[in-house]
């Protein structure tokens, strides 16, 4: 018998593997020659490392905009031969520090370059984000972006190009429970603690302006968003991109390998537990105290998160709000990544003064 999970990734990741940078003759290669669950994260990990190869050889002939473009897709390869391989935590750690790895080595490659920087963060070693600023703009607007479950920085900068191209400033953060933070921090229901973290170390650059700074969330990052706004008064703009309202509340219709990644990325022992935590993620009480401009994005097809929850956020938030529930659009819309990235990158650039261009 074929594996489900197998089956489940063929039939509804496709989208979000190509929107956010894999070929979508790999995409279709790699599953479809795998059979087994536990042979995804080593047949992506082997593509993955035929295009950093490729990205190392360019790269020695000088030729940078070429090895920047393999770096970054074999990081994306890695993410996502790891992002919800939680079952096998050597392998999946192996594949993720190899997808910082690659992604770190295309940083000074790119144009506008990324600029790794460190947020110091509660007792442990502290979190990671990447920086990237647009060409020719002094003390540019900034957005900062926050993963969801199983998305980490290293899959933001297809988001993030929006708000770059626009004359936007991006922060792409790996937060408790996400990407290189998720070994030593569980998952982080108020979330407004480490954003007030990250925007604490941005008000101490004087290259970028804080006083024009928007926040992008996307799945569980799209509650982060609405829960840090709530409490963080200089968030000025938010975008939640498929978050939900109260996350407990589709529990039991999470796929199994979703829910496993939220225990793995909550430290919680069981799932019992993992439930618990899951209940504490509810914007009921908070969502009324968000005052700034929101979009709200959701789709109607979202098996994940329902189009209510958007509905829900969008409803609730004290300050103007955009709801854009997309037809046919499936979690995260990147099926239909048209009708929502540009719209969006548009509606922060008029939120933050950015001029039209």
């Amino acid at each position: 018998m074929a594996d489900p999970r197998v089956e489940a990734a063929i039939a509804h990741w496709a989208p979000r593997y190509v929107e956010n940078g894999v070929p979508v003759g790999d995409f279709r290669e790699v599953s479809e020659s795998v059979e087994r669950w536990d042979d995804w994260c080593r047949a992506w990990s082997d593509r993955a490392a035929l295009h950093e190869a490729e990205g190392d050889a360019a790269g020695a002939r000088g030729r940078n905009k070429s090895a920047a473009y393999h770096l970054l897709t074999a990081a994306v390869c890695f993410h996502f031969g790891k992002f919800l391989f939680v079952h096998d935590l050597d392998q999946m750690r192996a594949a993720h520090e190899r997808a910082v790895r690659a992604h770190r080595k295309a940083h000074a490659l790119l144009a506008p370059p990324i600029e790794r920087i460190e947020i110091p963060y509660g007792d442990g070693p502290g979190l990671v984000a990447n920086l990237r600023k647009p060409v020719g703009l002094e003390r540019p607007p900034i957005v900062v972006m926050f993963p969801g479950l199983d998305s980490a920085k290293e899959e933001l900068g297809a988001y993030g190009r929006w708000f770059v191209e626009r004359g936007m400033a991006t922060v792409e953060i790996d937060g408790p429970g996400q990407g290189e933070a998720e070994y030593d921090y569980p998952i982080e229901p108020h979330y407004e603690k480490p954003a007030g973290a990250v925007i604490d170390v941005l008000e101490q650059r004087d290259d970028l302006d804080t006083d024009r700074l928007g926040a992008w969330g996307v799945s569980l990052g799209g509650y982060y968003v609405v829960r840090a706004a709530a409490y963080e008064p200089r968030i000025k703009a938010l975008v939640s991109l498929s978050g939900p309202f109260r996350f407990v509340e589709k529990w039991d219709e999470i796929p199994d390998i979703s829910r496993l990644a939220f225990q793995v990325r909550s430290h919680a022992p069981d799932e019992p537990s993992a439930r618990a935590i899951a209940e504490r993620l509810d914007l009921t009480t908070v969502v009324g105290d968000v005052t700034c401009p929101a979009f709200v994005v959701g789709g109607d097809r979202d098996r994940l998160i329902p189009p209510e929850a958007a509905t829900a956020i969008a409803a609730g938030v004290s300050g103007t709000a955009v709801l854009h529930v997309v037809p046919g659009g499936n979690h995260v819309v990147n099926n239909k990544a048209y009708l929502y990235r540009p719209q969006t990158a548009d509606w922060m650039a008029d939120q933050l003064g950015v001029a039209a261009g």
